[in-house]
């Protein structure tokens, strides 16, 4: 790739509140993007222009290679993968159903495994690349009614422990972010009492914004010396040893 030749990044759970900011920074910052979705279709109209869309089932291999190989069509390459899809299924564990265990784990934790090992290859040919996978505060602490999520989610760091040294020798960096409390959809059902109590967990009393925390992923991402870490992104302090 020539130095002026735009890096590409491609973005999973791209219809969510901080695919969507993510989508805009990178462009923004003169990336490619490649924003895939399988829940919820993108309107190309209220995108940034330039940025390309596909439907990508995160949790089924066949999607995800087919994705990938669309992408790859459309641009030769892929410099990055930020994995931002997710999904939560709450409930008490008494109560919580296989069927909400497993796709809370396939698409969060699964998701990321496969579409980490379909971009692999082709950054280790290009000399280097940076995964970066959205985790959550509950992957340190848990929450009540979480189990599926937080498992999930806690899973994802040790996965990307592991790749970061997997990887490492091939200039492929992996990293982690946790990104705060979002107004989101997956948190549109809090009430405005709870998500205020919620942000007056943090240092701050204050919940995080998706677009600084999509500043921070893209800068990350051009980060070439930092790999195998986990960014706590708003004010809130665990007492979990990482």
């Amino acid at each position: 790739m020539s130095g002026s030749e735009p890096r590409v990044v491609w973005i999973t759970g791209a219809a969510g509140g901080l695919g969507t900011n993510l989508m805009g920074v990178f462009q923004e910052a003169g990336w490619n993007v490649a924003g895939t979705t399988f829940r919820t279709p993108l309107d190309a109209g209220s995108l940034p222009r330039g940025v390309y869309t596909c439907c990508v089932d995160v949790s089924d291999p066949k999607s995800v290679k087919t994705g990938y190989t669309s992408i790859q069509n459309r641009f030769g390459r892929v410099d990055a993968l930020i994995h931002a899809a997710g999904l939560v299924e709450d409930a008490l564990l008494l109560k919580m159903s296989e069927k909400e265990w497993q796709r809370v784990v396939d698409v969060n934790l699964r998701g990321a495994f496969l579409c980490s090992r379909e971009v692999i290859a082709g950054m280790q040919s290009q000399g280097g690349g940076s995964i970066i996978f959205v985790s959550s505060f509950s992957a340190l602490c848990g929450h009540v009614g979480q189990a599926n999520y937080a498992a999930a989610k806690a899973g994802l760091i040790g996965l990307a422990q592991s790749l970061a040294r997997e990887l490492g020798a091939g200039n492929i960096r992996v990293n982690v972010i946790l990104p705060g409390l979002l107004r989101t959809a997956m948190t549109q059902a809090l009430s405005d009492s709870n998500f205020q109590a919620l942000a007056l967990s943090n240092c701050l009393g204050r919940h995080n914004d998706p677009a600084e925390v999509a500043r921070f992923v893209c800068f990350l991402a051009g980060m070439m010396n930092v790999s195998g870490q986990v960014f706590n992104l708003d004010s809130r302090i665990s007492r979990t040893a990482t």
